[in-house]
C-alpha cells in the first residue's frame, strides 16, 4: 500500500465511512425517502446522510477548510476546498444497480491535489495524490496502451436533465458506434473516470457534468498517465462540465471525432 498524504488519509476515512453507510442502506432502498430535484435527478436521505458524514470527518481534521458538496452547496472560505459527491450514481443505487461511488477531491489554490473514489459494492478504493500517482487499493494504476480507436472501449454518459445538446451528442455517439470497439454507459461519471485510470476504458466523454462529478476522477486519470480536456481540447472541463479523457493516443482521436459535432455550448 502506498504511503498516503495525511489529507488523503482523512479523505479515505471519510469515503469509507460514507460507503459503509450507503452499503448498509442498499438492502432497504424501498424504505428510503427520495426527492426529485429535476427530471431524472434524484436525492435520497442516504445521499444527505453520507454527505454529512463526509463533511463531519473532513472538518474534524481540518476545521478551517472550505466545502463544496452536491447536496449542501458551499460553506466556508479557504485556499483548501473539498469537493464532494456523496453518492455518484444515485439513480443506479435507487434501482438496485450496483454501480455507484463516493467521490471526494481536494483543491489547493484552485489546483486538484488529492482524490478518492470509493466503490462500496466492490470494495474498490481508488486514490490519487498530485505527483504521487494513482492507485486501486495497493496497485499502481496506468491508463491503457491501446493505440487505435477501432480497438478501444469508450465510456460515456447520456444527457439526463439538460437535452439542449442531445442532437450533437447523438451524432457523436453514432460515429463512435461505428469507429470504436464498443461504448459503455454504466451511470456514474466518477467511476467511469476511475475505470479510465485503471485501463478498463480507453477513452471517456460526457457533457453537462458538475464539478463534484468529475473533480476526483480527473486527478485520477492524469496521475495514471492519461489526458483530460473539455470537448474542444482546452482545460475548462471543471468549469464547463464537458469532458474528454483518454490515453495519449486515444484522447486526440476522440477529440477529432467529436470536433465536427461541437456546438457553441459544448466548446
Amino acid at each position: 500500500m502506498p504511503i498516503l498524504h495525511p489529507m488523503l488519509t482523512t479523505a479515505v476515512k471519510a469515503a469509507r465511512r460514507a460507503g459503509n453507510l450507503i452499503h448498509r442502506a442498499s438492502d432497504k432502498v424501498d424504505q428510503l425517502t427520495v426527492n426529485k430535484k429535476a427530471h431524472a435527478d434524484f436525492v435520497s436521505e442516504v445521499d444527505r446522510a453520507a454527505e454529512q458524514t463526509i463533511i463531519q470527518t473532513l472538518l474534524e481534521a481540518y476545521p478551517d477548510h472550505a466545502i463544496l458538496a452536491e447536496e449542501s452547496g458551499s460553506q466556508g472560505e479557504s485556499e483548501f476546498l473539498w469537493i464532494i459527491d456523496p453518492l455518484d450514481g444515485t439513480t443506479n443505487f435507487l434501482h438496485g444497480i450496483p454501480q455507484y461511488a463516493v467521490s471526494i477531491a481536494l483543491q489547493h489554490k484552485g489546483i486538484l491535489t488529492q482524490a478518492v473514489i470509493y466503490d462500496p459494492t466492490k470494495n474498490e478504493l481508488f486514490t490519487a495524490s498530485r505527483g504521487r500517482g494513482a492507485y486501486l487499493n495497493d496497485k499502481r494504476l496506468r491508463v491503457s496502451k491501446r493505440l487505435h480507436m477501432a480497438d478501444s472501449v469508450i465510456g460515456t454518459g447520456f444527457p439526463y436533465t439538460n437535452f439542449r445538446n442531445k442532437d450533437a451528442y447523438l451524432a457523436i455517439f453514432e460515429e463512435l458506434m461505428e469507429k470504436s470497439a464498443g461504448l459503455r454507459r454504466p451511470g456514474s461519471a466518477a467511476l467511469d473516470l476511475a475505470w479510465m485510470a485503471a485501463g478498463r476504458y480507453d477513452g471517456f466523454f460526457e457533457t453537462g457534468l458538475k464539478t463534484w462529478d468529475i473533480a476526483a476522477g480527473c486527478l485520477m486519470v492524469t496521475e495514471a498517465g492519461g489526458l483530460i480536456s473539455d470537448l474542444a481540447g482546452k482545460d475548462r472541463y471543471l468549469e464547463t462540465g464537458n469532458i474528454c479523457a483518454g490515453n495519449n493516443e486515444i484522447h486526440p482521436q476522440l477529440l477529432k471525432i467529436i470536433a465536427p459535432h461541437l456546438t457553441e455550448a459544448l466548446k
